[in-house]
């Protein structure tokens, strides 16, 4: 399967996208092509509906990734409950022929212990957009995300967040593979 995942922070070292990364190299070692979009690393237009934004190499980059991807995965730092600003903007440019139909799995990095609303906003976007949301979700926050903001390459999470992260992971990975009937 095709795997999209999209760190939407535009922090250079944001702990969601760590855990974007982290995601990455968990589903490449299941045997999926495995492609990360970082909007710090290519940062989008702001989204106006009366621009067509013909010619914009990362968003038309962005948009070929969503369109060809089996399933998304969706990263976000958790900033006043909610989404950041640059995951949303980028979401806006999006619409049921890039999303509907495909599992979304929603990841957020929080400040405080968990970052439950940023994840709510998520599902509702990707409904509006008729994605399937993943009925399991990972949230990160205090030590969890501390170990995300110290860890480096391909080290492991402490046991209890890899068996957390995993778990989600692979509900998403099956719920992936029999939607798209693979």
């Amino acid at each position: 399967m095709k795997i999209a995942i999209v760190a939407g922070s535009n922090r250079s070292s944001a702990t969601s996208t760590r855990l974007a990364e982290y995601g990455a190299r968990l589903t490449r070692s299941k045997g999926h092509d495995t492609e990360l979009f970082d909007l710090y690393r290519t940062p989008l237009p702001f989204y106006c509906p009366d621009e067509y934004y013909e010619g914009h190499k990362g968003l038309t980059q962005f948009k070929e990734l969503m369109r060809q991807a089996d399933a998304v995965v969706l990263a976000t730092p958790e900033y006043h409950g909610s989404v950041s600003g640059v995951l949303k903007n980028a979401l806006d440019f999006l619409g049921k022929e890039h999303l509907g139909g495909k599992p979304v799995l929603s990841l957020s990095s929080a400040g405080g212990a968990v970052g439950v609303s940023s994840l709510q906003h998520l599902q509702t976007i990707i409904r509006n957009v008729h994605g399937i949301n993943v009925p399991e979700w990972i949230s990160i926050g205090g030590s969890q995300r501390e170990w995300f903001r110290q860890a480096r390459g391909d080290e492991q999470p402490d046991e209890a967040i890899a068996l957390r992260i995993n778990r989600a992971w692979d509900a998403f990975l099956e719920l992936a593979r029999l939607v798209r009937g693979l």
